[in-house]
This record gives C-alpha cells, sequence and structure tokens, in this order.
C-alpha cells in the first residue's frame, strides 16, 4: 500500500451533522477499498484564494492514509459525487511510504 494524503474543502455554513455525514461517507469510501486512515485532522475554516461556487471560506479537512493505487479512482469519484465536497485533492506521498 502506497501513501496519499487527502485534503477536501465543504460550505462552511452546512450543518455539523452533513459536515460529519460527509465527512464519515469519505472514511467508508477509503476503508472499503482496502485502505487504512493514519490521521484525520479537522483544519476549521479558512479564507479561500479565489471564489469558489460564491464561497470565500471553506471548512477543510486533511486525511493521511495508506492505500492501493487501483482503489484512488474510486475514492476520487466519491468525492465527486457529494455535493458538500466543493473541491478535494488527493495526492501520493511517497515520503511516507
Amino acid at each position: 500500500m502506497k501513501a496519499y494524503e487527502l485534503l477536501f474543502f465543504v460550505n462552511p455554513t452546512i450543518e455539523q451533522d452533513a459536515r460529519e455525514a460527509t465527512l464519515a461517507r469519505v472514511e467508508t469510501a477509503i476503508t472499503s477499498q482496502g485502505g487504512v486512515l493514519d490521521k484525520v485532522e479537522d483544519w476549521g475554516r479558512h479564507r479561500l484564494a479565489f471564489e469558489i461556487d460564491k464561497l470565500t471560506d471553506g471548512d477543510y479537512t486533511l486525511i493521511d492514509f495508506h492505500a492501493q493505487p487501483t482503489s484512488i479512482a474510486e475514492i476520487d469519484r466519491v468525492l465527486r459525487i457529494a455535493d458538500a465536497v466543493k473541491r478535494h485533492m488527493i495526492v501520493n506521498r511517497p515520503d511516507r511510504d
């Protein structure tokens, strides 16, 4: 398995329950593909560099995990169809393998 880092943000005005449900869905997508969560960090609300979907702030979450490279496409698909997730990025971290 390889080490990956996932950073995503959601609309900061959504309710806490919806945010937690989105995080649970992302975690399930990782673990259902055989991945292992290493660390989940709630970065909180930060200002965006530019406006996205009429938002100027985002509520960020960083997840460090290990997974098979073939499962990244499925995790990416789940993030793309999650309405609450506005933007996401998955990066390979070879320094943590």
